[in-house]
């Protein structure tokens, strides 16, 4: 009995020298499943599974603008046991359109890698009779209010998208968040909604039958995609340019060597020729980035759409 807490201690320590996963990882997703992060965290984790040898569970965990989700992994215990598959709203943007926040992404998060990013298509009902992007700004100019718009949620590219083009184009819409993708798309094909900007693949289909119409991708060129449907940047406003983009993060705190194989194994397995495959059909060019890159990145958008919604007067409503 007298050398039970000396194996106890041996066993603390081999169980500490257990690489990198030693039992399953949650992958949380603050959106719905068949939502575009969704999509693109289940492709990650599969990936992962098959490169680490540990089952990537991925979660999801929906509401407010993504916050819930976000928050969960903020809290968690910072051992690389959860991670956060985010996107722009609650990693850069929210904070600047909620009065306050359960965490503070850049104090409480780790970033990992910008996994992937994509322009968006700004569609509107057949209803409207518009069919040029000229048409919808002057329709929406003579009719302040009448337009509403869907989003993925307060604080998605495809919320702060149409809040720039309000800014710019000196026009009044009406915002109605969704908790992800798929609700708002039922919605807008049930023309409870009269436009959104959305990522390209999600509304296509739609568009080819008719469901919608399609006024301007938000690119400086056109999509491969949609190669008939015009970029802002040739219909005049470049500086709508703006990408749905999903990254990798872990709570702050979480050992750097775990952090540093999970980027080198997120690298390769994004960069892979399936999943840039799998990835491209979505809609999505593939980043990978580099745990600083990504960083950088969240620090620019922070900065940008900032701007944004201060001149807009944007809330998370």
């Amino acid at each position: 009995m007298r050398w039970a807490p000396l194996t106890l201690l041996f066993a603390t320590v081999a169980a500490m020298a257990q690489p990198y996963p030693s039992r399953p990882v949650r992958l949380v997703v603050p959106f719905p499943p068949g939502s575009t992060p969704d999509i693109v965290g289940r492709t990650l984790g599969a990936a992962l599974q098959e490169s680490m040898g540990q089952p990537f569970v991925v979660e999801n965990r929906t509401g407010a603008g993504g916050n819930i989700g976000t928050e969960a992994v903020a809290k968690a215990p910072a051992d690389g046991s959860t991670l956060l598959v985010g996107i722009n709203g609650p990693i850069a943007t929210n904070k600047y359109l909620y009065p306050s926040l359960p965490y503070d992404a850049e104090k409480d998060l780790a970033p990992i890698s910008l996994l992937a990013s994509a322009p968006q298509m700004l569609v509107v009902v057949p209803e409207l009779k518009l069919d040029s992007f000229r048409a919808f700004i002057e329709y929406a100019r003579a009719n302040p209010g009448r337009i509403s718009y869907a989003s993925v949620g307060s604080g998605s590219a495809s919320h702060l998208t149409m809040e720039l083009l309000k800014s710019e184009a000196k026009l009044y819409a009406v915002h109605i968040p969704y908790r992800g993708f798929p609700p708002a798309v039922t919605d807008m094909l049930a023309g409870n909604i009269h436009a959104m900007f959305a990522i390209i693949p999600g509304v296509l289909p739609h568009v080819k039958a008719g469901k919608m119409r399609a006024l301007a991708v938000t690119a400086l060129k056109r999509s491969a995609l949609a190669p008939d449907v015009p970029s802002v940047a040739e219909l005049g406003y470049p500086q709508l340019e703006s990408l749905a983009w999903i990254g990798l993060l872990a709570p702050a705190g979480t050992p750097p060597d775990v952090l540093a194989r999970l980027s080198g194994e997120t690298m390769r397995g994004m960069r892979s020729a399936e999943t840039r495959e799998l990835l491209g059909r979505q809609g999505f060019d593939v980043v990978a980035s580099t745990p600083a890159d990504f960083q950088r990145w969240i620090r620019a958008e922070s900065v940008k759409w900032a701007r944004v919604i201060r001149a807009s007067g944007a809330t998370s409503d």
